[in-house]
């Protein structure tokens, strides 16, 4: 297995295709079976002509992509680059033996209903379960039903990792593009599985750490939570038999933070759900991060943006530069300690990125801060793109998540 991959800034979309096709052939010294192509939305008006320029190069190779707001990949120095608004194309290939690749397009009206069986889905998507398929995912934001479409995938495909992100457009609102093979899509899904000789590992970074204890909601409907009781922060399955509103509870909260985190609350402030209902001790990395969208005084309660049922466990959690940047340096330092490969850089591994545009240089006042900080762990080739939303797991389900960073790792097995 090998992976390359080159960012070009040329303005002429000819000369910028050309120069990263070359680039990554040069380095890959072989076929190449995938070829993943993320293409900045300065290009909006030139999205049709791309992949017939693409395909006229790399006719055997399988396709997929997708424009974005920014894009991500490796320089003419071999150093992760953060392209924000900016002319750019970042083109990985992979030469990958032993591994079935299955690049597909789905629309909206495609879709099974969810109280279909698994055998719909592996239908849609061409590949059965028993082939344990990795998926790489990248949809349109307005016409792809990507929750109804993950919720599917994680029914028919329970323990295949699913990563990617919402193909975004500039600050302009032009028009957002997907690529598959020879085709431009302007809505739907596209996406590759492959199968066989390789593994998909993921880190999802949201950018937050947990702040007061745990609770437990014992009221709830839709997305708004009427009633908690807080549990005992060492060992949060156990209550401590108070029950209050969830204002009450954010309240009491805030007058507990020191000035800074106080001032944070203001407008930083998110709600973790605990996923795996049976892990007792939580770390960061164990809630899905969701929006505080409203509350009502008179009633106590709180919207946030997802649904809640009793019995879920909740944390109230702070984001920030230094948080995110700690929480991805944390996780980075997880993943080395737990995987054993040695990866180097244009050899047997790559990492595809897909960061929220709330991220970049907009959260830390610097440019390349997320991949240049993911090098520094792994050096191996990184492209990717700045997403609508991003796609990743987080205890056993996957999930659209916000102002996240989602890298997915593909390596040989060991």
């Amino acid at each position: 297995m090998r992976w390359a991959n080159y960012l070009s800034t040329r303005s002429s979309l000819e000369a910028a295709v050309k120069e990263v096709v070359e680039k990554n052939l040069e380095s890959l010294q072989t076929k190449a079976d995938l070829g993943l192509i993320f293409i900045s939305s300065a290009f909006t008006s030139e999205y049709p002509r791309l992949m017939p320029l693409l395909k006229e190069q790399l006719p055997e190779t399988a396709l997929i992509g997708c424009g974005g707001g920014g894009i991500i990949g490796m320089n003419q120095q071999g150093k992760a680059e953060e392209l924000e608004q900016e002319p750019g194309i970042s083109l990985s290939l992979a030469h990958l033996p032993e591994v079935q690749v299955k690049p597909f397009h789905i629309s909206a009206e495609q879709l099974p209903d969810l109280d279909s069986s698994p055998d719909n889905w592996c239908n849609l998507i061409g590949i059965p379960a028993t082939d344990q398929p990795q998926f790489i995912i990248l949809a349109d934001p307005f016409s792809a039903k990507i929750n109804d479409l993950l919720q599917g995938l994680d029914y028919a495909y329970p323990n295949s990792p699913k990563v990617g992100g919402l193909a975004s457009s500039s600050l302009t609102g032009s028009t957002a593009g997907l690529f598959c093979q020879d085709r431009f899509y302007q809505e739907g899904t596209v996406g590759v599985t492959l199968s066989g000789k390789i593994i998909l590992e993921t880190i999802v970074a949201q950018g937050c750490r947990p702040i007061g204890k745990p609770y437990r909601v014992t009221q709830g409907e839709r997305n708004i939570i009427l009633e908690v009781e807080e549990l005992d922060s060492s060992d949060p399955i156990v209550n401590d038999g108070i029950r209050q509103s969830p204002l009450e509870a954010l309240q009491n909260l805030i007058q507990s933070l020191n000035e800074e985190d106080r001032k944070l609350a203001q407008n930083s402030l998110f709600v973790g759900i605990v996923r795996d209902e049976f892990k007792q001790h939580l770390e960061q990395g164990d809630f899905l991060i969701r929006n505080l969208i409203g509350v009502d005084p008179k009633a106590g309660a709180i919207a946030i943006g997802d649904r809640v049922r009793p019995g879920q466990r909740i944390q109230f959690h702070l984001r920030d530069s230094r948080t995110s940047a700690e929480d991805l340096e944390m996780l980075l330092e997880r993943y080395q300690r737990e995987v054993s490969f040695q990866p180097t850089l244009n050899s047997n591994a790559a990492a595809l990125m897909f960061s929220c545009l709330g991220r970049g240089e907009g959260l830390y006042g610097k440019p390349n801060f997320d991949s240049r900080l993911f090098n520094r762990y792994l050096n191996i080739p990184i492209s990717g793109f700045f997403c609508n939303g991003e796609i990743g797991p987080v205890g056993g389900g996957t999930f659209l998540h916000g102002y996240t960073s989602v890298f997915g790792i593909c390596r040989q097995p060991d």
